[in-house]
Formats: structure tokens, C-alpha cells, sequence
């Protein structure tokens, strides 16, 4: 498998807010926002392994800023780093209302995804090179949140042995 770069399996993604896409409020529904994440991150991180892949985990979405109905959402998603069989894909969200052609960064997201085989089994993923500045900062900062996410799931498992033991 050959390394890719983050550019080589970047997403974008164009959808438009629709009335049923919306909230009472007339804003985008905070679900179907995450929908077109995992659609986008899934893309992105397919593209990089060449595999199957499914989400593992979300660790953060932000919300800066509602959707309005009507508005262009544009999704760009990358891999910030690959690991031996998963990858972190981040996703940032702009909207642009298509009346004044104003533009705004909305969300940020970050997701694990697993390349799978057709049994479910893990499978190997290309390492990742990151070139420019940008790319080797969230290849970094993406290490420090895997450790963090292993760092709790062994919290939760120690928590949880306590309280078997409790029984």
C-alpha cells in the first residue's frame, strides 16, 4: 500500500437546505447535519484506503452557527491521520446563502473510521503523509485525541469491572 496525502483523498460535499431539512426555527435539523458528516467522512476516509469503512466513533461535532433553510452547505472532509486499520477524518461545514453570497464556517467534526472486509474484519489502511503546516498540525493534534479516546474506553472498562464486582 502507498502512502497518500490528505489532498489526494479530500472530500466536498454540496448539499442544499431543504423545508424538510429543517427545524421549526426554519434552521437545518442538528441530525441531518450529522447525517451528510458521516456521509462525507465515510467518502473521504474510502477513498484513502480504497476499502469498505465504517464509522467507529464521533468524537466531536461543534456548532458555531445555525443552517437557515435555503442555504448551500458545503462539507469538506480529510484524513487527518491513519493509524494500522483506522483512519481520523475531519469535516468542516460552511454555509453560504446563495441571496447575498455571504459565507460561514458552521461546524467542525472529527470522526474514526475502520476499513472493514466483506466479513467485518479490520483491515490494514495506507499511511498518511501530511505536507503542508495545516496537514502535519491536525496529523498531531489527531494522535492526541486517539490517545484520549483509548485513555477513556479502558476508564469506562475499569468502571465498569468495578461495578461487576460490586454485584
Amino acid at each position: 500500500m502507498n502512502p497518500k496525502t490528505p489532498k489526494e483523498s479530500a472530500v466536498e460535499m454540496t448539499e442544499m437546505v431543504l423545508p424538510n431539512d429543517t427545524n421549526y426555527l426554519g434552521n437545518l435539523l442538528g441530525g441531518r447535519l450529522m447525517h451528510w458528516i458521516d456521509i462525507a467522512a465515510a467518502l473521504a476516509a474510502m477513498k484513502h484506503s480504497g476499502r469498505v469503512c465504517v464509522t467507529a466513533s464521533v468524537d466531536e461535532i461543534n456548532f458555531f452557527e445555525p443552517i437557515k433553510l435555503s442555504h448551500v452547505v458545503k462539507l469538506y472532509a480529510s484524513v487527518n491521520r491513519a493509524f494500522k486499520t483506522s483512519m481520523e477524518i475531519g469535516v468542516k461545514v460552511f454555509r453560504e446563502d446563495p441571496l447575498n453570497g455571504t459565507i460561514a464556517h458552521t461546524s467542525t467534526a472529527y470522526l474514526t473510521f475502520v476499513a472493514i472486509d466483506q466479513y467485518g474484519k479490520p483491515l490494514p489502511v495506507p499511511q498518511l503523509i501530511p505536507v503542508t503546516d495545516d496537514e502535519k498540525r491536525r496529523y498531531d493534534e489527531a494522535l492526541f485525541r486517539r490517545d484520549q479516546r483509548l485513555k477513556n474506553r479502558e476508564l469506562k472498562k475499569q468502571a465498569e469491572e468495578k461495578k461487576e464486582e460490586k454485584k
